[in-house]
């Protein structure tokens, strides 16, 4: 007798409530779980800090007036540290400059107190579909399709074909996401002493399980593939006990 499986339901979407007030943070939670989303709920900011640390959440429903800071400054923490999870601001505040700064410095939408439950549940949607949409764009975490490209130690680097031309032998070829998410890292970050930590977070998102160990072994596939094609990486240098630094420009004696 044959059988057929039924297919996989989509996980659901976790959302990180950052309210004081535990009555809406509870009432809010009771809606959106009934909706079919997880909810995990921080009274002040720094607990969404430690959380968002250590788990990955799919957007942030942030009140501006927490009691140990501002959401403006929460939300500016996180992206100094590379968590860039979706937000939106809640707030009883709907001055229009409020609003202004709330999506400037990167929220992605802004819904004034109080609202319709069945609206925040909407434009919670909305969000997590345009983030998914963008996603789908990531190479890695750092590069784009839409990318330029760029030049590197006398090779040129193509993110929207995943391709690296050598010039010199004129010679054309595939170039894996992991090792253009690092290239373009470094050719970014020109001069910098760079952590491990830094650039696996850069490439692999955050929240990856990927040990020093393996960005190691990228990094040797990259010297090795320019030193077939007769370039040396001498700019691009280890920084024992810490990690590297790409120095075209001879800024910095670190790594020498």
């Amino acid at each position: 007798m044959s059988t057929t499986s039924s297919p996989r339901s989509a996980p659901k979407p976790l959302i990180v409530i950052v309210e004081d007030e535990p009555a809406l943070a509870g009432l809010i939670a009771t809606h959106l779980e009934n909706a079919g989303m997880h909810v995990q709920i921080c009274n002040r900011g720094e607990h969404a800090v430690k959380f968002l640390k250590r788990n990955f959440a799919n957007l942030m429903l942030l009140d501006i007036n927490l009691p140990d800071q501002s959401g403006f400054a929460l939300l500016d923490e996180l992206k100094k540290t590379g968590i860039t999870v979706p937000a939106i601001f809640l707030t009883g505040n709907d001055e229009e400059a409020s609003k202004l700064r709330a999506l400037d410095m990167g929220g992605d939408d802004y819904i004034t107190k109080p609202f319709s439950y069945a609206e925040l549940i909407a434009r919670i949607n909305a969000v997590l579909r345009r983030a998914e949409s963008a996603a789908d764009q990531n190479l890695t975490k750092n590069v784009k399709v839409s990318d330029d490209p760029f030049d590197f130690c006398g090779a040129h680097i193509n993110p929207p074909r995943l391709e690296i031309t050598f010039p010199r032998d004129k010679a054309t070829m595939n170039i894996g996401r992991k090792e253009l998410g690092i290239l373009a890292y470094l050719h970014a970050h020109q001069g910098e002493v760079i952590t491990r930590q830094a650039l696996i977070h850069s490439v692999w998102g955050i929240h990856a399980d990927v040990k020093s160990r393996s960005l190691d072994q990228y990094i040797v596939k990259i010297r090795e593939l320019f030193a077939e094609h007769g370039l040396k990486l001498d700019s691009f240098r280890t920084v024992h006990g810490i990690g590297y630094i790409f120095d075209p420009k001879g800024v910095s004696n670190v790594g020498v």
